[in-house]
């Protein structure tokens, strides 16, 4: 039996037609201002330092009390 062709395109039709849909929704989005990245961003930093600086003196406060416990035996 001998194989028949599929009608499937072939890799470089359905290449450029991907191609086109990803710029034709690309086209749809909706950019948010320079400010609203600007303060969106400043924010993520703020919270990303606060995380560090809890992050940081838990670590340093179970170090300290490793220290204690050890030095004890």
């Amino acid at each position: 039996m001998a194989k028949t062709k599929t009608d499937k395109p072939n890799i470089f039709i359905r290449f450029g037609r991907k191609v086109k849909e990803i710029f034709s929704e690309l086209k749809k989005v909706t950019w948010p201002s320079f400010g609203k990245v600007v303060k969106t961003t400043g924010v993520v930093l703020v919270l990303v330092l606060a995380f560090a600086v809890v992050f940081t003196a838990i670590n340093f406060g179970l170090a300290q009390l490793l220290a204690l416990l050890t030095n004890l035996s």
